[in-house]
Formats: structure tokens, C-alpha cells, sequence
């Protein structure tokens, strides 16, 4: 059951158009970007945006930064949201399971397809950014020339000030993390995989959400919508001073706490929180989901 439902996802055009939708917004700013040579100064617009310029193999992070608050939610919850919605709505939810198909099996198939969908999602971005930003935007300037803007290379100690030229020299440290000091590209490939998987778990939480109202509804649309407005609510929530004592609750309130991978140490505390809250997230809505699913009576 599972490839079945793992062959209708990459079958789909859908899937693939959606995919591509994601992957061409980091795509445009970019060129926006290289064509003015203007991007937000620091502290400004999406995380990351401000530095790319020098350090276009950084753009991978800007890219998830600017696809993490709307677009890759509404994908997943539109795939989640139809999961069984979808199939009760064109009148097929009731043949799958007269088939030798147990509830708990198709709700896990489902459950494994939207999973499979959010990851190739945040890998195509994070392949194509990266690809966007070495080839548009240009590898880190300190990597291209190999010394920093005053002739010496990273880390290294100035004649006479001891240690001799190249004392204190960081092999391959040429991008700078959000602390200020240098990353490694072997640390860099490492922060980017946190905050892949990260923003993967987060994402699970929202696909938990909306498969438990695609249980609920025949209309795939209304499930999705239902998601979507939770985290609306949620993201209202999150910036107003009244509702302090709940805010650590809520599905989005660490959703950026990726962004602490590319400090110089990774600050660990909101990244465990968040996925702390996203697996309570996942487990509470995927059983009240199983609950509900198992026993439905299904007529459509």
C-alpha cells in the first residue's frame, strides 16, 4: 500500500509543480539580487538575504528562510489536507478499503506520502539554492581569493604579531556564521542538514494537523484550509504580548530556531524545544487522527 501511494505522489503532476513553485521563488530573489547587487542590510528582511551577496553558498539557509513562513506550509497541508479528504470526495475512500486494506494501513500509506512530499521539498530547495547561489550569486568572496580583505587568510595572524604569517590558519574556513566567526564547508554542509531536518520535522507537525481534518471532512480544500488557518492563529499568536503564557506551546513559535545551526556554537536550546513541541504536535493529532479514521463510517 505504501508504494502504491508513494508511485499516485510522483505521478502527480501536481506534486512536481509544486515542488517547482518552491523552488523558484529562492530562484527570482536571487536574480533580483545579482542583477542590483542590492540585498536587505543586516537585521532586515529574510534571514541570511543580507550576506549572500559575499557568501553566495550561504543561500541554501537564506532560501529555506524564505520559503519556511508560507509556501512550504501551503504545500503541505494541500497534500496532507487530501490524503483521505480527497479520496472520499471523488468517491473512492469506500473501494480502498472494501480491498484487503486495513484503516491503520492506508492512513499510514497516506501519512508515509506526505512525509516523502515535505522532504523532496526541502531538498529540491536546498539543492537548487544552493546551485542558484554558487552559480548566480558566486561562492564566498574569502573562498574565491583565499585571503580576507586586508591580504591574509582567514584566521591568520599578521607578520610580527607572532606565530609568523600564516599562524592560526583555518583551512577551508570561508564562510562566516551568524556569530561572526568562520564555518568550515564541512560545517556549513553539517548546519544545513540540521536545519533540513529541522524544518522537516516542523513540517510534519502541520501534515499531523491536516491529515487529522482530512479524517473529518469530505473536502480536501477544507482541511487544508482548517491547517493553514491553526497556524494563522498560531503565528497571530505568537507575536501578541497578551498571550505570553501560551506562546511556547504553539506549532510555530521555534519554527525559526533553525537558524541557530549556523551560530558559532549552535545554540541548542529553542532548536530541541521546537522539535520537542513538533513531536508532541505529530503525535496527538496523527492518533486523534487514527481514533477518528478507525471508526468512521465511511459512505463515500
Amino acid at each position: 500500500m505504501i508504494a502504491v501511494e508513494l508511485f499516485k505522489l510522483v505521478r502527480r503532476l501536481r506534486t512536481w509543480i509544486s515542488i517547482g513553485l518552491i523552488c523558484a521563488l529562492p530562484l527570482v530573489v536571487a536574480i533580483f539580487i545579482a542583477v542590483t547587487h542590492l540585498a536587505p542590510p543586516p537585521g532586515q528582511g529574510s534571514a541570511f538575504l543580507s550576506a549572500v551577496l559575499d557568501e553566495g553558498q550561504l543561500y541554501p539557509a537564506a532560501a529555506l528562510a524564505l520559503v519556511l513562513p508560507v509556501f512550504l506550509p501551503v504545500a503541505v497541508a494541500v497534500v496532507a489536507g487530501d490524503s483521505i479528504a480527497g479520496e472520499a470526495s471523488a468517491g473512492t475512500l469506500r473501494y480502498l478499503l472494501a480491498r484487503p486494506v486495513g484503516r491503520t494501513k492506508l492512513l499510514v500509506a497516506k501519512l508515509v506520502a506526505v512525509i516523502t512530499f515535505a522532504v523532496l521539498a526541502v531538498v529540491a530547495v536546498t539543492v537548487t539554492s544552493y546551485a542558484t547561489g554558487v552559480l548566480i550569486l558566486g561562492p564566498s568572496r574569502a573562498a574565491a581569493v583565499g585571503t580576507t580583505p586586508g591580504g591574509l587568510a582567514p584566521g591568520s595572524i599578521a607578520p610580527g604579531a607572532g606565530g609568523g604569517p600564516t599562524a592560526g590558519l583555518q583551512p577551508g574556513a570561508a564562510i562566516t556564521s551568524l556569530s561572526g566567526t568562520p564555518l568550515t564547508t564541512l560545517q556549513l554542509i553539517e548546519r544545513v542538514l540540521g536545519a533540513m531536518s529541522f524544518i522537516t520535522v516542523s513540517m510534519l507537525g502541520v501534515a499531523a494537523i491536516a491529515l487529522f481534518l482530512s479524517t473529518l471532512t469530505d473536502s480536501a480544500i477544507g482541511a487544508a484550509l482548517g491547517s493553514l488557518a491553526a497556524l494563522v492563529v498560531s503565528e497571530i499568536l505568537v507575536t501578541l504580548n497578551a498571550a505570553t503564557t501560551v506562546q511556547p506551546y504553539l506549532p510555530t513559535r521555534y519554527w525559526l530556531a533553525w537558524i541557530d545551526f549556523f551560530r558559532q556554537p549552535i545554540l541548542w536550546r529553542d532548536i530541541q524545544r521546537g522539535f520537542a513541541i513538533q513531536a508532541v504536535y505529530v503525535v496527538v493529532f496523527l492518533a486523534a487522527a487514527w481514533a477518528n479514521f478507525a471508526t468512521r463510517d465511511v459512505t463515500s
